[in-house]
């Protein structure tokens, strides 16, 4: 009898946390009405890669602060937003320059991607980084050359093959600082990926953002055609994960602390989503709707418009530290 009383009880708990999830659900299942495009391919980190890169990057930042020629204690204690201590002081918006080299890789006549499209897509990734009111960031690019190369099989490559590296190993420009951007029509229904800085180091000829060329304003790849896949992949060069890294078990798991824990991506524009809802036990328990309108979600273009101020400082702090970029 008390077998069969806990299990009516349990049930009866299952049956309450489908019913609330059930909205959520819903929109996760149904939001996208064109699922024919995979908003990212860039490799993130497992969970116990991302703790082990954190770990370097707290030495390294602790390293940096030790008085030049004299014992330091160790320090290091902030993460940028990330989870604890004081973080970083940000910058002043567009105090920090970054130069831009917008590779156009075509096929005969595809993907030739004109100048004028090229304007307007810096247009849409400076007014992005430029804030909405209510953030800012240091960050302003220019564009710095455009380079346009006839090659059938980087039009089509896709991320760790042969034709990629080949790719950028042949047209790469400057150093850790500056973005080189790819153009072309990877396939797969891949819309871009990129390259953190911290694995610049390992790889410098291999970093950079690769976009499907159709995500640019005005292409074809609705609802991922105002430019904001480059905006969500300069995220991720600037060093930001999605605001779903680690689910609902870790409110840090994109090791920032402002954005609410998310289960999965998000896509469409699902107003109200709260995808960790089943897991709260407290009212302060994971605080927060799903962050859908977030730069580094995978929702619908139109649906993105902001960054966190968590994410402004975390991405500072991983770009001055790998990338040298200061105002």
């Amino acid at each position: 009898m008390r077998l069969l009383s806990t299990l009516l009880i349990t049930l009866l708990a299952l049956l309450t946390t489908q019913g609330s999830l059930a909205a959520s659900d819903r929109a996760i299942e149904n939001a996208n009405s064109n699922a024919k495009f995979l908003r990212c391919a860039t490799e993130h980190p497992s969970p116990r890669e991302a703790k082990a890169l954190e770990a370097q990057f707290q030495w390294r930042k602790a390293q940096a602060k030790k008085p030049s020629g004299k014992p330091g204690n160790g320090g290091g204690g902030d993460t940028g937003g990330g989870g604890g201590g004081e973080g970083p002081t940000v910058p002043g918006p567009g105090t920090i320059v970054v130069n831009v080299y917008f590779h156009v890789i075509t096929s005969g006549n595809a993907g030739a991607v004109s100048d004028a499209e090229i304007a307007e897509q810096m247009f849409v990734i400076n007014a992005a980084y430029g804030g909405n009111g209510s953030y800012t960031t240091p960050y302003t690019f220019v564009l710095n050359q455009v380079t346009r190369t006839e090659n059938a099989n980087w039009y089509t490559a896709g991320p760790n093959t042969t034709a990629e590296v080949q790719m950028k190993a042949t047209l790469r420009k400057g150093d850790a600082g500056d973005l080189n951007i790819y153009s072309s029509s990877p396939g797969d229904a891949l819309l871009g990926w990129a390259t953190f800085p911290t694995s610049y180091a390992g790889n410098p000829a291999g970093d950079g953002v690769v976009i499907l060329n159709e995500s640019m304003p005005g292409g074809d790849a609705t609802p991922y055609n105002l430019g904001d896949t480059l905006t969500h992949e300069i995220g991720h060069w600037l060093g930001l994960y999605h605001t779903f890294q680690g689910g609902c078990s870790n409110t840090g798991g994109d090791y920032v602390t402002d954005t609410p824990a998310e289960r999965s991506p998000a896509y469409g524009c699902p107003v109200g989503r709260d995808s960790c809802s089943r897991i709260k036990r407290r009212t302060e328990q994971y605080p927060g709707l799903d962050p859908i309108n977030n730069f580094m979600d995978y929702t619908d273009d139109s649906c993105m418009d902001e960054l966190s101020a968590g994410q402004v400082a975390r991405a500072f702090d991983l770009s001055s530290t790998y990338r040298a970029l200061t105002p």
